[in-house]
This record gives structure tokens, sequence and C-alpha cells, in this order.
């Protein structure tokens, strides 16, 4: 925090496209999405025009009791758009939505209904208390979201508060078969991030691996969670992450890009199977007893369905494919070969590039170095906004952008990761 308080940080007071500009004048490139969220770029002419529209509506009204169309029209939407495949659970579609207002929140619905879930099952059932999640997965930080975290710098603190949940290595294949055969009887749920680890720096997990994380949750009759929240709204080059192999979870989350950074809204999916489990008279007290006072609100619905209709009209996902070839290639030719580059992680639009003092020797940068925060202070100085996690340098901007703006985007990552590391070496060699 004293970093923070001598650093400063540009004050924002407008922004077009793909660019923010501060009180000063100063533009920079959006070079993360507003923390992964942005997809179709800062004043999107008809997102702008379906929030006005809705404000001379209604701009919100509780869901407890009541409802809406956007909210209605939204869920039908999102429910048609779903991933669809041959892995799924008994067959079953995801025919059924409910809102929330941020990732962590959508996390954490679908780990309680999954509980309730099994709670409301007979006998041995009831056992299912546990979730098993992956090592150096991030699915949010509210207490319920951190419990299931496997990155340790995030819990550690908080441990007194959380409950216990299994780990297994991401990517494992047999480390997770094994971890559910001894389990299985006490896993209410397996919580994944697919294909990508974010958080953990853009992880990537091996080709094949969703699928059988989804075979073997049911083979064990387990509930799978894919938290889409980062992976969603077209950030690997589909839609959902979970199309590149065909998986239908039992729980799909999903926010940020819901609403392309707009608004605050998020989403859980689930199928007609675990709807059911709820339904009963007043007296048995089925209910899912959750509520959030902005589930579902109205303007945050219409940017959501502004937001589906310019992927719809504009075929972002379509014209994606090129701009996904030409990251590559930049990352490539102007990042990789750069000395203290040890490797560049991408999939779509999600690109992590770990720093190491010396990458022949996997060695770290000293912590005190802030080596990735310097490089995002260079970007900065040069006109872009990236951000760290830890060494990490994270390059996610939105799906809109132009070829000419990514091409001056990866041109700054790589001139100030130049800077900031040649900077520390001068500094190293003279002491």
């Amino acid at each position: 925090m004293r970093g923070f308080e001598r650093e400063g940080a540009p004050l924002i007071e407008s922004a077009e496209g793909v660019w923010l500009v501060d009180v000063d004048g100063r533009r920079y490139i959006d070079g993360v999405s507003s923390l992964w969220c942005n997809v179709h770029g800062h004043r999107h002419p008809g997102i702008d025009a379906a929030i006005r529209a809705q404000l001379e509506q209604v701009a919100h009204t509780t869901t407890l009791g009541l409802s809406h169309r956007p909210a209605e029209e939204l869920a039908r939407r999102l429910v048609d758009l779903a991933p669809t495949g041959e892995s799924t659970a008994k067959g079953e579609r995801l025919g059924r939505v409910f809102f929330s207002d941020n990732g962590s929140a959508s996390v954490v619905v679908a780990l309680k209904m999954a509980f309730q879930y099994w709670q409301q099952s007979e006998g041995a059932l009831r056992s299912r208390t546990k979730c098993l999640s992956l090592v150096d997965g991030y699915h949010g930080d509210t207490v319920g979201a951190v419990s299931i975290g496997g990155i340790e710098l995030f819990p550690s603190i908080y441990r007194p508060l959380l409950f216990d949940s299994f780990k297994v290595p991401a990517g494992d294949g047999r480390a997770l078969a094994e971890a559910l055969g001894r389990h299985g009887h006490e896993i209410a749920a397996v919580v994944i991030e697919p294909l990508v680890q974010g958080a953990a720096g853009m992880k990537l997990q091996p080709p094949g691996y969703l699928k059988t994380v989804r075979e073997l949750c049911d083979r064990h009759d387990v509930f799978l969670v894919c938290d889409e929240v980062a992976t969603g709204f077209g950030r690997t080059g589909t839609m959902f992450a979970c199309e590149h192999e065909g998986v239908v979870p039992d729980f799909l989350c999903v926010a940020k890009g819901l609403t392309s950074g707009y608004l605050p809204l998020a989403a859980t999916l689930t199928t007609e199977r675990v709807y059911e489990a709820f339904l009963g008279e007043y007296e048995e007290l089925k209910s899912f007893f959750h509520g959030h006072t902005y589930t579902g609100n109205p303007l945050a619905c219409a940017a959501a369905l502004a937001t589906l209709d310019a992927f719809e009209r504009e075929r972002t996902i379509e014209r994606l494919q090129p701009k996904i070839q030409l990251l590559h290639q930049l990352l490539s030719d102007l990042i990789e070969p750069l000395p203290h580059v040890a490797a560049v992680r991408q999939l779509g639009f999600m690109c992590g590039i770990e720093l190491s003092a010396d990458p022949a020797s996997a060695t770290p940068y000293d912590v005190a170095a802030r080596m990735g925060h310097a490089v995002t202070l260079e970007a900065r100085l040069r006109g872009a906004i990236i951000r760290p996690l830890g060494d990490a340098v994270v390059v996610m901007p939105p799906l809109a952008i132009a070829a000419d703006e990514l091409e001056e985007l990866l041109e700054i990552v790589a001139d100030s990761i130049a800077a900031a590391t040649e900077g520390s070496a001068r500094l190293a060699q003279a002491a």
C-alpha cells in the first residue's frame, strides 16, 4: 500500500473504444479490458442506448416475488447461448438461470445449490458436504470463494474463517481420479476454471483435461461447476471455454463480459435435475435461501442484452479469429525473444507473460523488486494500462480492439518489459 501511496494512479475521465483518457488528457490503451470485463469497447453506442432506454422504464426492482422483461429475456438468451455437447451429465442441458451481481457470488450460488441438493437427498448422499477444486485456482474473494481457491497467497491469512475443501493439481487427471475414488462419497461438486487459470498467471490446462474432468464427475455422480467468469464471452476464442471440448457442466458461472463491463451482473446456469430438487410445498422448506438486492437488475440486464446483440450483429467471435492469430504472432516476434521472458501463455485473447531474473535457471525476481508491477508502470508511461499477477504480466484487451491498436499495445508491452528488466539488471550489476 505504501507503494501505491507513492506512485498515485491516473484519474480516468473519459473513454472511447479501447482508449482511456485521464484528467490531464493522456491516452492509454485499455490492455486488460478494465479487469477482463470489457468486450465491445468503451461507449459502445448499442449498449449506451439500451441503458438509456431502460432508464425511461425502471432502473431497479427486486426479483423477490416480482420479475421484469429484461431479466426474463436475458435468461432465455443465456439458455439458448449455453454450451451444448455430448459430454454432459445424463445428457442434460443448462436450462435454468439464477442471477446475482458478481463473479464470486455466481460461484457461491453454485456451491450452495450443489450442497443443498445433496442435503435434500436421502440417506448416504447427505454425506456429500465438501468441494474439490484445483491448485492455483481462483474463484473470487468472498469467504466461500476463497475457501475453494488454490492460490495460497490469497487465503492464508483468512484460514480460520474458511471451510475445508479438497485440492488436486490442475491438469492431472490421475490425481483427480484418485481423489474422487477415495472421497467421492464426501464431495458435492468439483469446481474448475475451464482451460485457463486466470489469476494464477494464465496457466493453461492440457488438451482433453476438461473432458476428463467431466467424465470423472459423471462416473462418481458428482456435480461439475465451471467458473467461466473470466473465460466466458469470447475470451478463449469461443463464446465459452467449455465449447472447446464439447463439455456441458452442471453449473456454469458467468459475469464480467456478460454486460461488457458496463454494470455488475452475474448468472449461474444449471440443469432441470437441480432445479427440480428445490421444488416443494411451503412447509418442506426446500427453497434456495439465497438472494441479492440487485439480482437481475433491469439496467444491468438491458446492458447484457445489448452486449449479446453486439456479439451477433458485429460477428465478434468470427472477427476475433484473425486477431487471435495476430496476437500469437506478435507475442512470438516481440515478446518471446526478450531475455527475461521465461514463458508466454496464450489461449484466445487471454495471455500471461512470465518474467524471470534468469530464465535459464528459472530464478525468480526478488519479491521486493515488484518486477511485474515495474513493467506496468513503464507501460503507463508509454500509453497502455496492463496489470501484473506477481511477475506474470497479463495482456487481455477488449475483443473489439483493431489490428493496429493490438500491434501498438504489444509494442508498448515489449518496450516496457525491456525497460523494466534491463533497468533491474543494471541495478543488480551495480550492487
